[in-house]
């Protein structure tokens, strides 16, 4: 018997763009490994338009980040998964979870019903905001980051403009 996935949207705010949320078999995964304060990826960098998103499962193994913690992943760590195709069916896998968090189980999804919810939910766009796209997926290290591009905890834009933050002079240690 197959899992069931459902991606969610969630609209954008004032702090983020769009976040998806990942259902399986009717139970929020994010949530469930993060938190309720956790997010997801963010959706226009998971489901880019006119090119393979980083979740279209692929003979190769793909580890990729489905959540954060509240916290940021930068201070706990990324919920991900390894997803891996294999003939008709996508797999999701070998879970990296956030600190003292429990990992969700493998899961195996049939692959006609896994392209066919990615290209739902990647067609209605209604979630795209002009001028507030999530900047390119980049590589941080090994791990590739599918939030925001910016360092852990950056979560607002600076402008072309702004000026590098000043810094105090270093003062000697007391004797």
């Amino acid at each position: 018997m197959f899992d069931r996935l459902e991606i969610k949207v969630l609209p954008p705010g004032p702090r983020y763009v769009a976040q998806l949320r990942f259902w399986v078999n009717g139970e929020d995964v994010v949530a469930g490994a993060v938190g309720e304060g956790g997010r997801g990826p963010y959706a226009d960098v998971v489901l880019p338009v006119g090119e393979r998103g980083p979740l279209e499962g692929s003979g190769e193994p793909r580890r990729v980040d489905v959540g954060e913690p509240d916290c940021t992943g930068g201070c706990c760590g990324y919920l991900s998964v390894v997803v891996q195709r294999f003939g008709d069916v996508v797999q999701w896998s070998d879970w990296q979870v956030p600190k003292g968090e429990g990992a969700p189980p493998e899961f195996h999804f049939e692959a006609g019903a896994y392209d066919a919810e990615l290209a739902r939910v990647g067609a209605d766009r209604w979630w795209s905001v002009p001028g507030w796209a999530a900047r390119p997926v980049r590589r941080i290290g090994r791990r590739q980051s599918l939030f925001s591009g910016r360092p852990p905890g950056d979560v607002t834009p600076a402008p072309a403009s702004a000026a590098p933050p000043t810094r105090s002079p270093r003062v000697p240690p007391a004797p």
